[in-house]
Protein backbone atom coordinates (compact mmCIF):
# COMPACT_ATOMS: atom_id res chain seq x y z
CA UNK A 1 0.00 0.00 0.00
CA UNK A 2 1.09 3.60 -0.35
CA UNK A 3 3.56 4.53 2.40
CA UNK A 4 2.07 6.57 5.22
CA UNK A 5 -1.56 5.99 4.22
CA UNK A 6 -3.77 4.42 6.88
CA UNK A 7 -6.72 2.68 5.25
CA UNK A 8 -9.98 2.07 7.10
CA UNK A 9 -12.06 -0.37 5.06
CA UNK A 10 -15.85 -0.27 4.99
CA UNK A 11 -17.72 -3.52 4.38
CA UNK A 12 -18.22 -2.56 0.72
CA UNK A 13 -14.53 -1.80 0.39
CA UNK A 14 -13.53 -5.06 2.04
CA UNK A 15 -15.74 -7.02 -0.34
CA UNK A 16 -14.23 -5.23 -3.32
CA UNK A 17 -10.70 -5.95 -2.16
CA UNK A 18 -11.30 -9.57 -1.23
CA UNK A 19 -10.75 -10.76 -4.79
CA UNK A 20 -7.79 -8.46 -5.45
CA UNK A 21 -4.08 -8.86 -4.95
CA UNK A 22 -3.63 -7.54 -1.41
CA UNK A 23 0.14 -7.37 -2.00
CA UNK A 24 -0.38 -4.58 -4.55
CA UNK A 25 2.07 -1.71 -4.19
CA UNK A 26 -0.52 1.02 -4.72
CA UNK A 27 -4.05 1.48 -3.38
CA UNK A 28 -6.47 3.86 -5.11
CA UNK A 29 -9.27 5.07 -2.86
CA UNK A 30 -12.53 5.54 -4.82
CA UNK A 31 -15.76 6.78 -3.21
CA UNK A 32 -19.11 8.38 -3.98
CA UNK A 33 -22.12 7.91 -6.24
CA UNK A 34 -24.52 5.10 -5.41
CA UNK A 35 -25.47 5.05 -9.11
CA UNK A 36 -21.88 4.28 -10.06
CA UNK A 37 -20.93 1.99 -7.17
CA UNK A 38 -21.80 -1.31 -8.88
CA UNK A 39 -19.81 -0.60 -12.04
CA UNK A 40 -17.02 0.97 -9.96
CA UNK A 41 -16.76 -2.28 -7.99
CA UNK A 42 -16.74 -4.29 -11.23
CA UNK A 43 -13.91 -2.12 -12.57
CA UNK A 44 -12.01 -2.48 -9.30
CA UNK A 45 -12.39 -6.27 -9.25
CA UNK A 46 -11.16 -6.60 -12.86
CA UNK A 47 -8.27 -4.14 -12.82
CA UNK A 48 -5.73 -6.26 -10.88
CA UNK A 49 -5.74 -8.68 -13.83
CA UNK A 50 -4.64 -5.70 -15.94
CA UNK A 51 -2.18 -4.23 -13.43
CA UNK A 52 -1.51 -6.45 -10.38
CA UNK A 53 0.53 -3.66 -8.81
CA UNK A 54 -2.62 -1.59 -8.21
CA UNK A 55 -5.66 -2.31 -6.01
CA UNK A 56 -8.79 -0.14 -5.93
CA UNK A 57 -10.93 0.27 -2.80
CA UNK A 58 -14.52 1.27 -3.61
CA UNK A 59 -17.27 2.58 -1.33
CA UNK A 60 -20.55 4.38 -1.96
CA UNK A 61 -22.42 6.89 0.17
CA UNK A 62 -23.65 9.25 -2.55
CA UNK A 63 -22.13 11.81 -4.90
CA UNK A 64 -22.00 14.49 -2.23
CA UNK A 65 -20.13 12.16 0.12
CA UNK A 66 -17.53 11.29 -2.52
CA UNK A 67 -17.02 14.91 -3.52
CA UNK A 68 -16.65 15.96 0.13
CA UNK A 69 -14.01 13.24 0.59
CA UNK A 70 -12.10 14.50 -2.44
CA UNK A 71 -12.25 18.06 -1.10
CA UNK A 72 -10.90 16.78 2.24
CA UNK A 73 -8.13 14.90 0.45
CA UNK A 74 -9.18 11.46 1.76
CA UNK A 75 -9.88 9.81 -1.62
CA UNK A 76 -8.07 9.66 -4.94
CA UNK A 77 -11.19 9.50 -7.13
CA UNK A 78 -14.70 10.75 -6.35
CA UNK A 79 -17.62 9.19 -8.24
CA UNK A 80 -20.54 11.49 -9.04
CA UNK A 81 -23.78 11.25 -10.99
CA UNK A 82 -23.92 15.04 -11.16
CA UNK A 83 -21.45 17.84 -11.74
CA UNK A 84 -19.82 19.53 -8.79
CA UNK A 85 -21.70 22.55 -7.49
CA UNK A 86 -20.17 26.03 -7.51
CA UNK A 87 -19.95 26.04 -3.73
CA UNK A 88 -18.14 22.67 -3.80
CA UNK A 89 -15.65 23.94 -6.37
CA UNK A 90 -15.09 27.04 -4.26
CA UNK A 91 -14.54 24.97 -1.12
CA UNK A 92 -12.15 22.69 -2.99
CA UNK A 93 -10.05 25.64 -4.14
CA UNK A 94 -10.01 27.03 -0.60
CA UNK A 95 -8.79 23.61 0.61
CA UNK A 96 -5.96 23.60 -1.93
CA UNK A 97 -7.62 21.05 -4.20
CA UNK A 98 -7.94 21.34 -7.97
CA UNK A 99 -10.89 19.17 -9.09
CA UNK A 100 -10.64 17.76 -12.62
CA UNK A 101 -13.75 16.26 -14.19
CA UNK A 102 -13.75 13.00 -16.18
CA UNK A 103 -16.89 11.71 -17.97
CA UNK A 104 -16.79 7.91 -17.69
CA UNK A 105 -20.23 6.99 -19.08
CA UNK A 106 -23.86 7.99 -19.49
CA UNK A 107 -27.01 6.90 -17.69
CA UNK A 108 -30.75 7.05 -18.24
CA UNK A 109 -32.37 8.20 -15.01
CA UNK A 110 -35.43 5.94 -15.07
CA UNK A 111 -38.84 6.51 -13.48
CA UNK A 112 -40.20 3.31 -11.93
CA UNK A 113 -43.75 2.26 -11.07
CA UNK A 114 -45.25 -1.00 -9.82
CA UNK A 115 -45.66 -3.65 -12.52
CA UNK A 116 -49.48 -3.58 -12.14
CA UNK A 117 -49.72 0.19 -12.58
CA UNK A 118 -51.46 0.93 -15.92
CA UNK A 119 -49.53 4.16 -16.52
CA UNK A 120 -47.38 4.05 -19.65
CA UNK A 121 -45.98 7.53 -20.13
CA UNK A 122 -45.49 10.75 -18.19
CA UNK A 123 -44.30 14.25 -19.10
CA UNK A 124 -41.99 16.51 -17.09
CA UNK A 125 -45.01 18.59 -16.08
CA UNK A 126 -46.84 15.51 -14.81
CA UNK A 127 -43.75 14.35 -12.94
CA UNK A 128 -43.51 17.84 -11.46
CA UNK A 129 -47.08 17.61 -10.22
CA UNK A 130 -46.29 14.24 -8.62
CA UNK A 131 -42.84 14.90 -7.13
CA UNK A 132 -42.77 18.68 -6.76
CA UNK A 133 -43.74 21.01 -3.95
CA UNK A 134 -47.07 22.55 -4.79
CA UNK A 135 -47.91 19.79 -7.28
CA UNK A 136 -51.57 18.83 -7.31
CA UNK A 137 -51.25 15.16 -8.27
CA UNK A 138 -51.55 13.35 -4.94
CA UNK A 139 -53.77 10.45 -6.04
CA UNK A 140 -53.49 8.16 -9.05
CA UNK A 141 -57.05 9.09 -9.96
CA UNK A 142 -55.76 12.66 -10.52
CA UNK A 143 -54.08 11.17 -13.60
CA UNK A 144 -57.24 9.28 -14.56
CA UNK A 145 -55.78 5.97 -13.38
CA UNK A 146 -56.98 3.15 -11.16
CA UNK A 147 -54.05 1.13 -9.86
CA UNK A 148 -54.74 -2.49 -8.84
CA UNK A 149 -53.74 -3.13 -5.23
CA UNK A 150 -53.62 0.59 -4.39
CA UNK A 151 -56.75 0.82 -2.28
CA UNK A 152 -55.92 4.22 -0.84
CA UNK A 153 -55.40 5.72 -4.34
CA UNK A 154 -52.66 7.85 -2.73
CA UNK A 155 -49.44 8.26 -4.73
CA UNK A 156 -46.50 7.07 -2.64
CA UNK A 157 -43.61 9.26 -3.79
CA UNK A 158 -40.21 7.57 -3.42
CA UNK A 159 -37.11 9.75 -3.68
CA UNK A 160 -33.43 9.76 -2.69
CA UNK A 161 -31.65 11.53 0.13
CA UNK A 162 -30.37 15.00 -0.68
CA UNK A 163 -26.69 14.00 -0.71
CA UNK A 164 -27.45 11.90 -3.79
CA UNK A 165 -26.41 13.05 -7.26
CA UNK A 166 -29.49 11.27 -8.62
CA UNK A 167 -31.66 13.40 -6.33
CA UNK A 168 -29.87 16.57 -7.47
CA UNK A 169 -30.09 15.70 -11.17
CA UNK A 170 -33.80 14.82 -11.05
CA UNK A 171 -34.46 18.08 -9.21
CA UNK A 172 -32.48 20.11 -11.75
CA UNK A 173 -33.69 18.38 -14.92
CA UNK A 174 -37.33 17.68 -14.09
CA UNK A 175 -38.57 19.75 -11.17
CA UNK A 176 -36.94 23.01 -12.21
CA UNK A 177 -38.35 22.52 -15.69
CA UNK A 178 -41.83 22.10 -14.20
CA UNK A 179 -41.29 25.16 -11.99
CA UNK A 180 -40.25 27.22 -15.00
CA UNK A 181 -43.52 26.22 -16.64
CA UNK A 182 -45.40 27.41 -13.54
CA UNK A 183 -46.53 23.90 -12.61
CA UNK A 184 -44.90 23.80 -9.15
CA UNK A 185 -43.11 26.09 -6.71
CA UNK A 186 -39.32 26.68 -6.88
CA UNK A 187 -38.48 23.29 -8.37
CA UNK A 188 -38.31 21.62 -4.95
CA UNK A 189 -39.48 18.17 -3.89
CA UNK A 190 -42.82 17.93 -2.13
CA UNK A 191 -42.92 17.24 1.59
CA UNK A 192 -43.66 13.70 2.68
CA UNK A 193 -41.52 11.86 0.11
CA UNK A 194 -39.96 8.59 1.23
CA UNK A 195 -36.24 9.31 0.90
CA UNK A 196 -34.18 6.17 0.31
CA UNK A 197 -30.48 5.82 1.05
CA UNK A 198 -29.68 4.00 -2.21
CA UNK A 199 -31.05 3.23 -5.65
CA UNK A 200 -31.64 -0.42 -4.79
CA UNK A 201 -33.78 0.69 -1.86
CA UNK A 202 -35.92 2.76 -4.25
CA UNK A 203 -36.42 -0.21 -6.57
CA UNK A 204 -37.19 -2.64 -3.73
CA UNK A 205 -39.86 -0.34 -2.29
CA UNK A 206 -41.54 0.37 -5.64
CA UNK A 207 -41.57 -3.36 -6.49
CA UNK A 208 -43.50 -4.10 -3.29
CA UNK A 209 -45.79 -1.04 -3.23
CA UNK A 210 -48.59 -0.78 -5.85
CA UNK A 211 -49.18 2.90 -5.03
CA UNK A 212 -45.52 3.90 -5.45
CA UNK A 213 -43.47 5.81 -8.00
CA UNK A 214 -39.72 6.42 -7.78
CA UNK A 215 -36.59 7.09 -9.81
CA UNK A 216 -32.99 5.87 -10.05
CA UNK A 217 -30.33 4.85 -12.56
CA UNK A 218 -31.43 2.47 -15.32
CA UNK A 219 -28.88 -0.14 -14.23
CA UNK A 220 -31.02 -0.83 -11.15
CA UNK A 221 -34.11 -1.77 -13.21
CA UNK A 222 -35.58 -5.25 -12.71
CA UNK A 223 -38.21 -7.35 -14.43
CA UNK A 224 -40.47 -6.88 -11.41
CA UNK A 225 -41.36 -3.25 -12.04
CA UNK A 226 -42.32 -1.01 -14.96
CA UNK A 227 -40.23 1.72 -16.57
CA UNK A 228 -42.20 4.79 -17.63
CA UNK A 229 -41.83 6.31 -21.10
CA UNK A 230 -40.93 10.01 -20.61
CA UNK A 231 -41.60 13.16 -22.66
CA UNK A 232 -40.11 16.54 -21.91
CA UNK A 233 -43.17 18.47 -23.06
CA UNK A 234 -46.87 17.65 -22.87
CA UNK A 235 -48.01 16.17 -26.17
CA UNK A 236 -44.50 15.16 -27.34
CA UNK A 237 -43.72 11.57 -28.25
CA UNK A 238 -42.26 9.83 -25.22
CA UNK A 239 -38.89 8.08 -25.12
CA UNK A 240 -38.20 4.94 -23.10
CA UNK A 241 -35.01 4.70 -21.02
CA UNK A 242 -32.36 2.40 -22.49
CA UNK A 243 -28.63 2.20 -23.08
CA UNK A 244 -29.24 3.35 -26.66
CA UNK A 245 -31.38 6.39 -25.74
CA UNK A 246 -28.88 7.34 -23.03
CA UNK A 247 -26.03 7.07 -25.56
CA UNK A 248 -27.67 9.32 -28.14
CA UNK A 249 -29.16 11.54 -25.40
CA UNK A 250 -32.66 11.25 -26.91
CA UNK A 251 -34.03 10.15 -23.52
CA UNK A 252 -35.08 13.35 -21.72
CA UNK A 253 -33.38 12.43 -18.42
CA UNK A 254 -30.09 11.10 -19.81
CA UNK A 255 -27.06 12.28 -17.86
CA UNK A 256 -23.28 11.97 -17.85
CA UNK A 257 -21.52 10.08 -15.08
CA UNK A 258 -18.35 11.57 -13.61
CA UNK A 259 -15.17 10.76 -11.80
CA UNK A 260 -13.27 13.65 -10.18
CA UNK A 261 -9.58 13.74 -9.35
CA UNK A 262 -7.48 16.32 -7.55
CA UNK A 263 -5.55 17.78 -10.45
CA UNK A 264 -4.70 16.12 -13.73
CA UNK A 265 -4.23 12.41 -12.98
CA UNK A 266 -0.75 10.92 -13.15
CA UNK A 267 0.81 7.55 -12.41
CA UNK A 268 -1.44 4.76 -11.19
CA UNK A 269 -4.57 6.95 -11.17
CA UNK A 270 -4.01 8.00 -14.78
CA UNK A 271 -3.43 4.39 -15.78
CA UNK A 272 -6.68 3.33 -14.09
CA UNK A 273 -8.76 6.10 -15.71
CA UNK A 274 -7.21 5.40 -19.11
CA UNK A 275 -8.23 1.76 -18.74
CA UNK A 276 -11.79 2.74 -17.69
CA UNK A 277 -12.04 4.67 -20.98
CA UNK A 278 -10.64 1.74 -22.97
CA UNK A 279 -12.80 -0.78 -24.82
CA UNK A 280 -12.41 -3.26 -21.96
CA UNK A 281 -13.44 -0.74 -19.30
CA UNK A 282 -16.34 0.64 -21.33
CA UNK A 283 -17.63 -2.87 -22.08
CA UNK A 284 -17.81 -3.54 -18.33
CA UNK A 285 -19.83 -0.34 -17.97
CA UNK A 286 -22.11 -1.27 -20.89
CA UNK A 287 -22.71 -4.77 -19.53
CA UNK A 288 -23.82 -3.19 -16.25
CA UNK A 289 -26.56 -1.23 -18.05
CA UNK A 290 -24.88 2.12 -18.67
CA UNK A 291 -24.03 3.84 -21.95
CA UNK A 292 -20.34 4.05 -22.94
CA UNK A 293 -18.59 7.32 -23.76
CA UNK A 294 -17.65 6.04 -27.20
CA UNK A 295 -18.87 3.26 -29.51
CA UNK A 296 -17.58 -0.13 -28.43
CA UNK A 297 -18.08 -3.65 -29.70
CA UNK A 298 -18.27 -5.94 -26.71
CA UNK A 299 -18.03 -9.74 -26.53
Amino acid sequence: MKPGRIVLLSMATAITLSSQNLAANTLIQNKGSDTLVNVAQAWAETYPSVNPEVAVAVSGGGSGTGIAAMINGTVDIANASRQMKKKELKKAKESGQDPVEHVVGFDALAVFIHKDNPAKELSFNQLGKIFGRGGDFTKWSDLGLSVPGCGSDKIVVVSRQNNSGTYAYFKKAVLKSAAKAGIIVKGSFRQGTLDMHGSKDVVDLVEKTPCAIGYSGLAYATDHLKLVCISKNDGDSCISPSVTTASDRSYPIARPLFMYTNGKPVGAIKGYLDWIHSVAGQCILKNKGYAPVHDVTCP
